[in-house]
């Protein structure tokens, strides 16, 4: 049996499903007491440091947690549970952490985009079970802006480069802690998970490691999600936005398992957009819940879900906030949630009024689960100008012409599934999204949307050059080279493509052989 300290914050779904899925039987504390009773502790920490640790102080769980650790009973932590063993955090300087390894949670200082996300390896430091059978070839997966320093190496068990080489996991007695995902790390992290909870297995050094790793470029599967006209949830894809044929939604399959072929095939992420407005039901009864839950069973990579995601009142009058609509999706499952139209409206509040509330969907869910967590998903088309000096927004200079010879042009940004153009470019968005605490920016372009003729670089490099977050490039995919000019030809940590997988002209384990002897990628 394993005890999972569940302290009410983000996705422990997935933690669970991966021990289930391993023959395990999981129970939550619900009490203090319980952590005394525990033979197998595993903590998944999620989301921001200092909203954890309070947490933790007002349920009274820190001092059985301490007293559990301690005594040096099996312990597995999981991201922010890893830096909670240790003394402080520059997250939350206020927050004191749990003190059982000496060392600091420190931010990255580096050029490279943070959060630092995605598929990166490990060196080892020690010997340890957890890494039984593997060669060194692996790659975890990461999502963090913080990581810990420790005073002494011998608590170390691995470090990962980003920049520079960090700690990425302690080993102290029978207590263990990462700083990446197993539960999101697929097969590679299930092994782990199977080599913690049997004791009985050799603790190896592994001799392949790297001598220094690298972030893999992410392949991510996107699945339109919505009601066709019976009223049945199907992944659907548009043309440029338009998802009807011959007057019907398309229907290319059903999203659950669409998502766990894409899984089997090797997608690195999966995202799930929906694009029907749920907005009259009650929170409850959103089909996306369930999509959600059903896929988080069998699918150990990071799930995303967009669509509805912001305040508002359901058909029975009751009031959600877009915090607690986030809170629901996290408890069925998601990793990172993404705001589209309303983060538009946002920005355009904040440029009107020339200040932040606080309040706004992004602030809310950064602040409770961290950067890491919220996505802005860009819905940009080309507007063509004669020069810079035509309009207020920053405007490029495009080797794509314009329909009367134009030189220049701008991203306007769009609400309502592109149906509504807004007086907002895409760079101001992305860099106004990144201020209010998004950790990722997901780029569109209606213009390339359907089209198979490649990624839009020009607006990937544009915004790109405006952020220091990651960037996910998105529309236009038609072949592998596709995939490798938007990864050698931009700085984007990530590539989403839709129609080309659901159609299978070009299958996610096509592209990742072709880009494998080419650029660094989970294989």
């Amino acid at each position: 049996m394993i005890t999972l300290l569940d302290y009410g914050a983000g996705n422990v779904r997935s933690v669970i499903n991966a021990l289930e899925k391993l023959g395990e039987e999981v129970v939550k504390v619900n009490s203090p007491a319980d952590i005394n009773l525990a033979e197998r502790l595993v903590f998944p920490g999620v989301g921001n440091y200092g909203a954890m640790m309070e947490i933790l102080r007002e349920q009274q769980l820190l001092e059985p947690l301490l007293r559990y650790l301690r005594d040096d009973r099996p312990f597995f932590g999981i991201c922010v549970a890893l830096q909670a063993l240790f003394d402080s955090s520059d997250e939350a300087p206020d927050q004191p952490g749990l003190g059982i390894i000496p060392g600091q949670v420190k931010r990255f200082t580096t050029e490279l985009a943070v959060p630092h996300i995605g598929w990166n390896g490990f060196k080892q430091q020690q010997p340890s079970r957890l890494f039984n059978g593997f060669d060194g070839s692996e790659k975890l997966y990461f999502v963090h802006s913080y990581h810990v320093v420790a005073e002494s190496q011998e608590d170390v068990l691995t470090t990962t480069d980003y920049g520079y080489e960090f700690v990425s996991s302690i080993q102290k007695g029978n207590i263990v802690a990462t700083q990446f995902h197993p539960e999101k790390s697929g097969t590679v992290g299930l092994k782990i998970i199977e080599n913690f909870l049997d004791a009985s297995r050799e603790s190896i050094m592994v001799q392949g490691c790297p001598e220094t790793t690298q972030l893999a470029g992410r392949i991510i599967a996107c699945l339109d999600v919505r009601s066709n006209d019976q009223g049945d949830l199907v992944v659907t894809k548009g043309d440029q936005y338009d998802v009807r044929e011959d007057g019907n939604v398309r229907n290319l399959g059903l999203p659950v398992q669409l998502a766990g072929e894409y899984y089997e095939q090797g997608a690195d992420e999966i995202t799930f957009l929906n694009i029907t407005a749920f907005r009259d039901f009650p929170l409850q009864d959103m089909p996306m819940m369930e999509v959600l839950q059903e896929t988080s069973k069998n699918v150990f990579v990071p799930l995303t879900i967009g669509g509805g995601i912001r305040d508002f009142t359901d058909c029975n009058n009751r009031f959600y906030s877009a915090l607690e609509v986030a809170s629901e999706y996290f408890r069925s499952g998601a990793d990172k949630i993404s705001i589209g139209s309303d983060a538009v409206l946002i920005v355009e509040e904040v440029l009107a009024t020339g200040k932040t509330t606080g309040m706004s969907s992004i602030e809310q869910i950064a602040r409770v689960y961290g950067s890491q967590a919220v996505v802005i998903s860009v819905d940009p088309r080309r507007v063509y100008v004669d020069g810079p000096e035509a309009v207020k927004h920053p405007v490029i200079k495009t080797s794509t012409l314009g329909p009367k010879g134009e030189k220049y042009c701008w991203y306007q940004c769009t609400i309502k599934g592109g149906r509504e153009g807004r007086d907002l470019d895409a760079v101001t968005l992305a860099r106004i999204c990144e201020q209010l605490g998004a950790g990722e920016i997901l780029l569109n372009c209606i213009d390339k949307d359907g089209t198979n003729s490649g990624f839009d670089l020009e607006l990937i490099n544009a915004v790109k050059g405006a952020v220091t977050i990651p960037v996910i490039a998105s529309s236009g995919a038609g072949s592998a080279e596709h995939f490798l000019e938007v990864f050698t030809k931009t700085k984007a940590e990530a590539a989403l493509a839709a129609g080309i997988f659901h159609r299978k002209e070009v299958p996610i384990s096509e592209v990742k052989e072709f880009l494998s002897d080419k650029i660094e990628i989970r294989k």
